[in-house]
Order: structure tokens, then C-alpha cells, then sequence
């Protein structure tokens, strides 16, 4: 006869059933980590659980969950108040960029997302081309306004002026 260790949940129910777990990584076409989901006994038996993807929603992991989203929040929140900071100085900031150009102002390369945040890095900035949305390469010489988007919530602007190259 085998001895059950009290400290193992278990997940029962019939075969009509579904039982809740707390999902412990994403699962394809299921959820992401931290979702609590309605699940047929056997897959959470026999494959979420000794895989270690799921665990059960016990009362206490539930109130876990909810504790880390709400640390989560506070910790997104800083970051959005941080990456608008960031913004407001960038919005104030002009780059200034040379390059070779014809007499009518064509120029011979282009200017791209990577240029222009290698100028605000070089400012102080923490800006990567990632974060740069151009519409396009810049090819001519002038003043362009370039979006910026640090964070999903935080977009800004900055003055981006082409220059011909001193020779």
C-alpha cells in the first residue's frame, strides 16, 4: 500500500470536469504565467503539472499571484514615470547630423533610425534604434521631426537636423 505525502496536491475530478491551475510558465494556445485557467483534470495531471508549467490554484497561491501583480504595477508604474522624465528631456534636445551632399541637397547615403539614436546616445540619452520610428530613410538635407517611443504609454519628439559635411 503506498503512502500519500499530505504536502501533494492532486488534481481529481471525472473526465466532465475542468479544475483550475495557476499557470507557472506560458503555455501555447492556453495562457501566460500567473493565469489562473480551467483545465481538463487529466492534461493538468499528466502533463502541466510533472512538467512543471502549472501548479494548483490553492487559495494561497491565488492571493500570491495577486500580490505580485500589484508589485508588478507599482514597479511598470516607476518605469512609465521614469521613461516620461526621459522623454521631456529628449523633447527639448535637437540632433545635428552631417553628411555629403550634392549642390541640391540630395544626399549621396541616407540617414537612418540607427544614426540618429547613436547622436542621442552620444548626448546622454538611453535611446537605441529600436526606440526611433522613422517613416523612412532621411535623403535629403533639412529639419525632420522624428518620433521616439521609449515605452508603449510614452512617445516624444525630437528635432533632427541634416547638415552637409564640411569639407
Amino acid at each position: 500500500m503506498a503512502l500519500r505525502n499530505s504536502n501533494t496536491k492532486t488534481v481529481g475530478g471525472s473526465k466532465r470536469s475542468a479544475v483550475e491551475i495557476l499557470l507557472a510558465e506560458n503555455v501555447d494556445n492556453l495562457g501566460q504565467r500567473g493565469e489562473i485557467v480551467r483545465v481538463k483534470p487529466g492534461y493538468a495531471r499528466n502533463y502541466l503539472l510533472p512538467y512543471g508549467l502549472a501548479t494548483v490554484a490553492t487559495e494561497e497561491n491565488k492571493k500570491n499571484v495577486e500580490l505580485h501583480k500589484q508589485r508588478l504595477k507599482e514597479v511598470e508604474k516607476k518605469q512609465v514615470q521614469l521613461f516620461k522624465e526621459r522623454a521631456d528631456a529628449i523633447s527639448k534636445y535637437s540632433v545635428t547630423l552631417e553628411a555629403n551632399a550634392n549642390d541640391d541637397g540630395h544626399l549621396y547615403g541616407s540617414i537612418v533610425a540607427p544614426d540618429i539614436a547613436k547622436a542621442l546616445t552620444s548626448a546622454g540619452f538611453d535611446v537605441t534604434a529600436d526606440h526611433v520610428k522613422l517613416e523612412g530613410p532621411l535623403k535629403e538635407l533639412g529639419m525632420y521631426t522624428v518620433k521616439i517611443e521609449l515605452h508603449s504609454q510614452v512617445n516624444t519628439e525630437v528635432k533632427v537636423w541634416v547638415v552637409p559635411a564640411a569639407s
